[in-house]
């Protein structure tokens, strides 16, 4: 595997060469993308504006969609997995012409062979990216809460080979937070969009496992998402600052992350709200407590810790880009997700020199990485 070996035992290279390799193929950043990275011409016909979240395009740094020739697609090399950020009608055929282009990017010389995760939202309602010819239409969570799990899983697992055969392998799903009763109207980024299962922890958890299931039955890895839950917040952390008063450590409405855990997922998405019963100093993503202590120890999660966007929410918008990562990392986070690409190029310049400079963060980017190439390795992403 060249400069990017590594041992699933062990740990990898400090060799300075290999370390940035491994970096890049491992872990790094989740750049959006859609048809336009294939089809240039088509993002010509869209709205100019590069950050614009009605322009779906690939922004990892220095690649837009805007400017998609085949020249910029070297620019990808140094980026790991790529998802589709905004809504696509493409369906199943035009959807996997820019995956089939991504993946066409993988080669000895510039990846070592490691392939990409290719991501997407597909949880169902308003939040289902991919639509058009050979996509089902997928019913809200609200609606999929009221099916027997066993119904659930084998609807899932169809949706999930709709997603393989357009060339996706990570679903960014299920949603693990648990609305309270009653409260859907006034909690924006969960029960108003009727993206919860239900109202109590067993009911959600069991639900989302039975997504899960059916998800990894026909290959596609997921990620749970927004620990350590959004239920209970006013505020949707896309657009304003969100706060949790409620929430404990050993909060009963954990359980439902708990049965995904213990479900094998994969991902586990941190939120960007802040927890002031748990950590009053830190929004989720930053903070040791959550993603460290709890998370890791307390829930016994080992596999990868994914960011909600760094890049273009208003939750962060206060906190410097390059800071945003480094914090993000420092507290126990593996992969970053940006919207946008100068916050990225932000984010890859502040890691790099500090990872120069400090032996200890240098070892915690390591591990993010060896974590996100054994995640890879599951789902046969690795040459070997």
């Amino acid at each position: 595997m060249g400069d990017a070996s590594w041992s699933a035992n062990g740990h990898p290279s400090t060799d300075r060469r290999r370390r940035r390799r491994l970096w890049a193929h491992g872990a790094s950043f989740g750049a959006p993308l859609d048809e336009s990275f294939h089809n240039p011409d088509a993002a010509a016909n869209r709205d100019s504006d590069a950050d614009s979240n009605s322009t779906a395009c690939l922004r990892g740094p220095d690649l837009c969609g805007d400017d998609a020739r085949s020249t910029d697609r070297s620019a990808l090399r140094a980026r790991s997995p790529v998802w589709f950020v905004d809504r696509s009608y493409a369906g199943v055929a035009g959807i996997h012409a820019v995956a089939a282009a991504v993946q066409a990017q993988v080669s000895s010389a510039a990846t070592a062979n490691v392939r990409f995760f290719i991501a997407a939202n597909q949880e169902g309602g308003v939040i289902q990216a991919m639509q058009g010819p050979g996509f089902s239409q997928i019913p809200t969570a609200v609606v999929q809460g009221t099916w027997d799990q066993a119904l659930l899983q084998s609807r899932a697992a169809v949706w999930a080979r709709e997603l393989s055969a357009a060339g996706i392998n990570f679903n960014f799903a299920p949603v693990m937070d648990v609305v309270p009763p009653g409260t859907d109207a006034q909690n924006e980024p969960i029960g108003a969009l009727q993206r919860d299962y239900g109202h109590d922890p067993a009911t959600v958890g069991s639900h989302g496992v039975a997504f899960l299931a059916g998800m990894h039955q026909s290959g596609i890895a997921v990620s749970l998402k927004h620990f350590p839950g959004l239920g209970r917040v006013t505020g949707n952390t896309d657009f304003t600052t969100a706060t949790d008063t409620t929430t404990t450590g050993n909060d009963p409405y954990l359980q439902s992350s708990k049965q995904g855990i213990a479900a094998n997922a994969d991902f586990v998405m941190v939120a960007l709200a802040k927890y002031t019963r748990i950590d009053s100093n830190h929004l989720a993503a930053f903070s040791p407590l959550v993603m460290t202590q709890m998370l890791r120890g307390t829930m016994g999660f080992n596999g990868v810790i994914i960011s909600d966007d760094l890049g273009d929410t208003a939750a962060v918008a206060a906190i410097p880009p390059g800071t945003r990562a480094i914090d993000f990392l420092s507290a126990g986070g593996d992969m970053i997700i940006s919207k946008t690409s100068a916050p990225a190029h932000a984010m890859v310049l502040a890691i790099r020199s500090r990872a120069e400079a400090d032996p200890t963060f240098r070892q915690r980017v390591d591990d993010a990485a060896l974590r996100i190439l054994r995640a890879k390795q599951a789902w046969s992403l690795l040459p070997c």
